[in-house]
């Protein structure tokens, strides 16, 4: 849950703390005190958009740092620590968003400074933000049929990567088949020059790293003189001349001498230096052995040489037409060797591929229509669940239903593909279109929802889809932002009725302007706004139970200093109070517990 969030510097907020609680918290004020500014900060601290103009003006940034709490979801966890921060041991992290007047912005998770998009990546675990935008977004087809597969849970998304994965194969089996059948004259032409490449690498068979030890090889067998003298010199100077010279001994002959010199001496000082010495004559004694097996390998070959010199220019040729060194004509060559598998023009390859393309299809419709009959059985439970919903919120008539319908493919369609003997459009979510029709009333017609609702309709609608989805929701923080908009009189109360009892599994928060809704608070934040000094500054404070009496009479019509106000806000809260006891006692407040999707749900 979120725990708390401070917001400085954004908007109208110079300063606020909001302490939330693990029910149901409201935020309500004047419409201009700020409250959208408690939203426009979650959004920041989910890794949204960061905009200049929501900087206070006369303050260098704006910044929002909330602290989460209860993390044990091992998804969460590891985007935490794969960040390069710790949860701590009560399962706490703080996260924090600042952006400054330039616009720039920066975040911080555990302390660490992170991209903003691991925000993004980890408030999509922990918390779900829906205003009346995410309304306006549900009445996109493509919106609907999120919405079903979401509903639908592992049922609709396993089937779905299935159709996902055979779907890449299929475009791109076709699209190869296309690009060799209509370019296969182009693709000959290359293929011809790759194989004479690969015939000309072959004939000289280079291995790999050739070519520097031919330089070595090379840069010896030319020096042969100076080297024999060089090394012949340093073996003298190790071992002594070869004719025994006395007066030539070589430093092992010196150190014999110094060794013999030492272990008769009638000091231990100078004894003790004597093994020391043993150990240098060793070290010289594999020097000088290695010497003379250098000396040994050394021969003037004027014939290798020569042969060396012509492999040289051998591979000289390649590395000037295909890479700089052999390491690099190898790659090319298997590089080529790949491209060639992928350019066979042949009657026997075309129908190869052919085969393949229809092979996958086959098994792609397969999974279409395992996805769309999934769909087609998800569709009915969230109607029925969505239509009770609507029951609770004085639209008992009113009737969802939800269509699958497959989509017909256009003519020309590259895309199209045959399922159960019709021609389709196979997009990347599946073969199916998802509408959300309402009936007003019984013996009415079904109308896509933005054509058969009014504005609270609407309202009451999407709420009533959101209520139905949060049990979906894997995130344990939702927060509503004036979903309530456009409803009033009985329908409000239900909608704070199916908030408060929302808040039995969920953490949620609600901007709200109707008092029905926020009578329903585990915890009450009013924004207030004042001007001191000419500057306009706004605070969120925690209400007390007697001052929510004062907040409701005024959301009720302004009657915050009248009896007849306070005492309306006193029944709203008295009711309300009544509903949570309710609640308490048998689950949900209907005397059942909220239909799950067997494994497919989890209630965070």
């Amino acid at each position: 849950m979120l725990a708390e969030m401070r917001i400085q510097g954004l908007g109208v907020i110079e300063d606020a703390l909001l302490e939330l609680h693990r029910g149901l918290t409201v935020v309500t004020g004047e419409t201009g005190a700020g409250k959208t500014m408690v939203v426009t900060g979650l959004h920041l601290l989910s890794g949204g958009r960061a905009e200049a103009s929501k900087v206070r003006t006369g303050t260098a940034k704006a910044t929002v740092e909330g602290r989460f709490e209860g993390i044990t979801a091992e998804t969460a966890v590891r985007i935490v620590n794969d960040s390069g921060a710790d949860v701590d041991e009560d399962g706490s992290v703080i996260a924090l968003r600042s952006v400054g007047g330039d616009g720039r912005s920066r975040a911080h998770l555990g302390g660490r400074s992170v991209p903003a998009g691991v925000l993004a990546e980890l408030s999509e675990q922990l918390l779900a933000v829906h205003g009346q935008n995410d309304q306006l977004r549900l009445l996109r087809p493509a919106e609907q049929r999120a919405v079903l597969d979401r509903f639908a849970g592992e049922v609709v998304t396993a089937p779905l990567a299935d159709y996902r994965r055979v779907r890449d194969e299929w475009l791109a089996v076709a699209a190869e088949l296309e690009e060799r059948t209509s370019r296969s004259r182009e693709l000959a032409q290359q293929a011809d020059l790759l194989r004479h490449g690969l015939t000309e690498i072959e004939a000289v068979d280079p291995q790999p790293g050739e070519d520097a030890e031919l330089s070595e090889q090379i840069k010896r067998l030319a020096a042969v003189d100076e080297l024999r003298e060089t090394a012949g010199a340093a073996h003298a100077a190790v071992a002594g001349s070869a004719e025994g010279d006395p007066d030539a001994p070589g430093a092992l002959g010196l150190i014999a001498e110094a060794r013999r010199r030492l272990s008769g001496a009638d000091d231990a000082v100078l004894k003790e230096l004597e093994p020391r010495l043993g150990e240098a004559a060793v070290l010289l004694t594999d020097v000088g052995g290695e010497l003379a097996a250098y000396l040994e390998s050394l021969d003037a070959d004027p014939e290798r040489l020569e042969q060396a010199l012509a492999r040289q220019a051998e591979l000289k040729k390649l590395t000037r037409k295909y890479a700089a060194d052999v390491d690099g004509v190898l790659a090319w060559a298997d590089d080529a060797r790949e491209r060639l598998a992928s350019m066979d023009t042949s009657d026997e390859a075309l129908a190869q591929l052919a085969a393949r393309r229809d092979e996958l299809a086959a098994e792609l419709a397969g999974h279409a229509a395992a996805v769309s009959a999934a769909r087609a059985t998800a569709a009915g439970e969230l109607a029925g669940a969505v239509t009770a919903e609507l029951a609770g919120l004085a639209m008992g008539q009113a009737e969802v239903e939800v269509t699958v319908r497959a989509r017909a493919a256009e003519a020309g369609d590259p895309q199209a593909l045959e399922v159960d003997g019709t021609r389709v459009h196979a997009g990347s979510d599946g073969v199916d279109d998802v509408e959300l029709l309402l009936r007003a009333h019984p013996g009415a017609p079904p109308l896509p929802v933005h054509k058969g609702a009014s504005g609270g309709e609407l309202s009451r609608v999407m709420l009533a889809i959101e209520v139905v989805l949060a049990h979906a929701d894997t995130v344990s923080t939702l927060v509503f932002d004036e979903v309530d908009a456009g409803v009033g009189g009985r329908a409000a109360v239900e909608i704070g009725r199916r908030l408060a009892r929302l808040a039995r599994s969920h953490q949620v928060l609600v901007v709200t302007h109707l008092p029905q809704v926020a009578a329903f608070a585990d915890r009450h934040l009013v924004v207030d706004k004042g001007t001191a000094e000419g500057v306009t500054r706004s605070d969120v404070r925690v209400l007390a139970q007697a001052d929510r009496v004062g907040e409701l009479a005024r959301m009720l019509a302004g009657l915050d200093g009248t009896e007849t106000g306070r005492a309306h806000a006193e029944e709203l809260l008295a009711a309300a109070a009544a509903d949570k006891e309710r609640f308490a006692a048998d689950g949900d407040g209907t005397g059942k517990q909220p239909k799950k999707r067997g494994s497919t749900r989890k209630t965070a």
